[in-house]
């Protein structure tokens, strides 16, 4: 088995690809040891050592890493674990598990809007994001403000304000006039 490895717009976030599907659908966001409690692959990574973070994309896994060490020490261990996981034969969630993240469920006035948010994130942002190793979900929408959950890469990214505010921001306002504003939210 060989795993390529990319780096990100975040320096302390690098994207592991293992050449095989990671996840069928969706994504799933590990951005503690306890949250990874249904995943024996993310489990693994966090085992190797100063790991803050854990993303799954469909082919790849984005690992976040503490800022008191360097990749050097810590990327030949994250490889192990990828490696030995895909050996076991274990599946990447336990019990079937439903990938955790997506947009969140909205209701009421203003569910066009936030249709068409979802349909141009799905469309035009996310594709993009997870080219980088992150994506970023819906969250919220109230008096013209889109609120958006940023995983993986994206997470403390020292570029994620820029492409919330230049891109994320733009786009949407340009297609969806009600939109006056894109603020990120803490997981």
């Amino acid at each position: 088995m060989f795993i390529q490895t990319e780096s990100t717009p975040n320096p302390a976030t690098l994207k592991f690809l293992p050449g095989q599907t990671v996840l069928e659908i969706g994504t799933a966001d590990f951005p503690s040891l306890e949250a990874a409690q249904n995943s024996p692959l993310a489990q693994r990574i966090f085992a190797a050592g100063s790991v803050t973070g854990v993303f799954f994309g469909n082919d790849f896994v984005t690992v976040t890493k503490s800022d008191d060490v360097e990749w050097d020490h810590i990327k030949p261990g994250i490889l192990g674990a990828i490696m030995e996981h895909y050996q076991s034969g274990q599946p990447v969630m336990a019990d079937n598990q439903a990938p955790a993240s997506g947009h969140a469920e909205h209701t009421g006035e203003d569910a066009e809007i936030v249709n068409q948010i979802k349909e141009l994130l799905d469309t035009r942002v996310r594709p993009a994001v997870a080219q980088d190793g992150g994506d970023i979900t819906f969250h919220g929408f109230e008096r013209g403000i889109v609120y958006l959950h940023m995983q993986g890469a994206c997470a403390g990214c020292p570029s994620s304000t820029l492409t919330l505010k230049m891109g994320i921001e733009n786009l949407l306002r340009h297609y969806i006039p009600e939109v006056v504003e894109v603020r990120p939210v803490a997981a």
